[in-house]
């Protein structure tokens, strides 16, 4: 009964990973004015390395191949989605980024999908973008360009991350590119901001975005894919443009028009419609590699840690 009771709570806990991505989104809002986008990119990428390496450690002591060539395309694609993404939050709301943002993965579900149901969610989403595209009269032009880029960067850094999850286990590929990105974005940020990021403040609030954006759904995730279907978890996480616009609000007063909130929805159901059309093919790459760890977790024996 208890297990049944843990089992039925995973969506609620599923989204509270979602609730702290976006809050980390929006701490990250109000240290930019400090260090800049390119010191939170580097923050972020930094602390996520330091977070992950461990898993990757304990892959790489039992054997595990290292395959450079996949984790430095991974790593560039994660350093450029992350670049894209801070960039454009620097200019553009946070709901507005992460609905622009989500389009990438939108368009590969539609793909994956093969099927006039898929088509459905495109135009569905198209609706959607030419809404906020409408609305978005007063928002920064370059903001959006940033925010397409994190769009097709996010489409390949899912499609590196399934070439990761081919070559190694677990989250080897991903601490690995992190750390890759960590070294690609901190000289960036050195030469850009200089000696404020390394200010103590900075510091704790850099840590406090990698721990809620990626620390924390990370584990969340590991515990969720243990006892969820996969394609379910996928679905949860296509509510990401909702809570981003929820939090965008709530956090930093960040108010829509009735327009630009109409297509952020559109977005959300076109992206909960193609993940669902899709099935299991829809599955985020890197939350397949979670769902490697939290299964070879589930059957380790004690001994074996």
């Amino acid at each position: 009964m208890a297990t049944d009771s843990r089992t039925a709570a995973m969506p609620l806990l599923v989204l509270l990973g979602l609730v702290c991505q976006e809050a980390g989104a929006a701490v990250a809002v109000t240290i930019i004015p400090d260090i800049g986008a390119w010191g939170v990119i580097a923050s972020r990428l930094l602390f996520s390395a330091l977070v992950l390496l461990p898993f990757a450690f304990l892959r790489l002591r039992r054997g595990a191949p290292i395959h450079w060539p996949t984790v430095l395309a991974f790593g560039v694609s994660l350093a450029a989605m992350n670049a894209f993404f801070y960039l454009a939050l620097a200019r553009i709301p946070l709901g507005v980024t992460v609905t622009i943002e989500v389009m990438g993965p939108l368009v590969l579900s539609v793909f994956a999908s093969r099927s006039w149901k898929g088509l459905l969610w495109a135009g569905l989403a198209a609706t959607g973008v030419v809404l906020l595209g409408g609305g978005a009269q007063d928002l920064d032009p370059v903001g959006l360009l940033f925010a397409a880029g994190a769009a097709v960067m996010w489409a390949a850094y899912i499609l590196t991350a399934r070439a990761a999850g081919a070559a190694m286990p677990g989250l080897v590929g991903l601490a690995l590119a992190a750390a890759v990105g960590a070294l690609i974005t901190v000289p960036i940020a050195g030469v850009v901001v200089g000696a404020a990021l390394l200010a103590p403040q900075a510091l704790a609030l850099g840590l406090a975005v990698a721990v809620l954006s990626s620390a924390i759904p990370y584990g969340i995730e590991l515990s969720a894919l243990r006892r969820m279907k996969a394609e379910t978890f996928a679905i949860l996480l296509a509510l990401a443009p909702a809570i981003a616009a929820i939090a965008g609000l709530v956090l930093l007063d960040q108010r829509l028009t009735w327009v630009v909130a109409a297509g952020i929805a559109l977005v959300t159901v076109a992206g909960v419609g193609a993940v669902a059309s899709a099935g299991r093919k829809a599955v985020p790459a890197v939350e397949e590699a979670m769902l490697d760890v939290a299964a070879d977790g589930a059957h380790r024996r004690p001994s074996e840690e």
